[in-house]
């Protein structure tokens, strides 16, 4: 299991009120077995792709039962100073850090525009324990409304650098930590296709195998195909809706088509 350095996604987790049912839908469209379930931490319960963690599923706290949303957590050695920073940057305090036992510290946040992510400051529980495999946390962006607004927050809240794609069609930035040279994080601009009524998320994408027989399986369960699938430079993608209402993308990465973008410094 990897260390993640700050700001760096490091784990995926959601709430589902048919937590059975979930269960069922992500072990056979991501082929996902799970743990047992912690009564400790309210029946929280890892999901494993080959052996590996990769995710979690819980069921709603009381006065929670509404539709069920992937939260994104970013790594930090501090979620305390974190969490400061988030409220400094202009976004808003879901849950103040909390301790879980002796597996870590978590916080859940907004940024102003209203995408919804979490905080974990690693104990021995460190994160993912692989990414970017079929069955694995790929990427994530943050789908916002007011691109300016988040960019500044992302880069107050987190020690990000950003970089803009030069294609004047899309409005799509990506950003990196530190000095690495691969970006963790991707922001879009939502446009006219996104109806009024779709608050600002944080969309994350599991790799698979096969994008169409995974989109398949996902609408046979009850899934609604939101986008795609479609080819591009990162995978072949598409972007759907689960039975309970959580919003996720898959990929195949190693179908590619066209030349990577252009990126330059924002």
């Amino acid at each position: 299991m990897t260390d993640f350095p700050e700001g760096a996604p490091c784990w995926v987790d959601a709430m589902f009120v048919d937590l059975e049912g979930a269960k069922r839908f992500y072990a056979d469209v991501l082929g996902w077995t799970f743990g047992e379930s912690a009564s400790e931490f309210g029946d929280y319960a890892q999901a494993f792709s080959d052996g590996e963690a990769v995710a979690g599923v819980v069921p709603p706290m009381p006065g929670e039962e509404g539709k069920s949303v992937w939260y994104l957590y970013f790594a930090t050695p501090d979620a305390a100073a974190t969490a400061e920073k988030v409220k400094a940057a202009g976004g808003e305090l879901l849950m103040e850090p909390m301790r879980v036992g002796q597996l870590g510290t978590m916080a859940l946040a907004k940024e102003p525009t209203g995408a919804a992510f979490g905080l974990w400051q690693p104990g021995q529980h460190k994160g993912f324990a692989k990414v970017g495999a079929p069955g694995a946390f790929c990427w994530a962006e943050f789908f916002t409304r007011e691109p300016d607004v988040t960019d500044a927050f992302l880069t107050k809240a987190f020690t990000y650098s950003a970089q803009r794609m030069t294609d004047t069609e899309v409005d799509f930035k990506v950003f990196k930590v530190g000095g690495s040279p691969n970006p963790v994080l991707g922001r879009m601009t939502m446009g006219d296709e996104f109806p009024p009524q779709v608050p600002a998320y944080v969309n994350v994408y599991f790799a698979v195998g096969d994008c169409d027989a995974a989109v398949q399986k996902a609408v046979d369960l009850g899934a609604t195909l939101r986008f795609g699938p479609m080819d591009s430079p990162y995978g072949r993608f598409a972007a759907v809706t689960d039975p309970q209402g959580a919003n996720f993308s898959v990929i195949d990465t190693a179908r590619t088509v066209g030349e990577m973008p252009e990126l330059a410094e924002a």
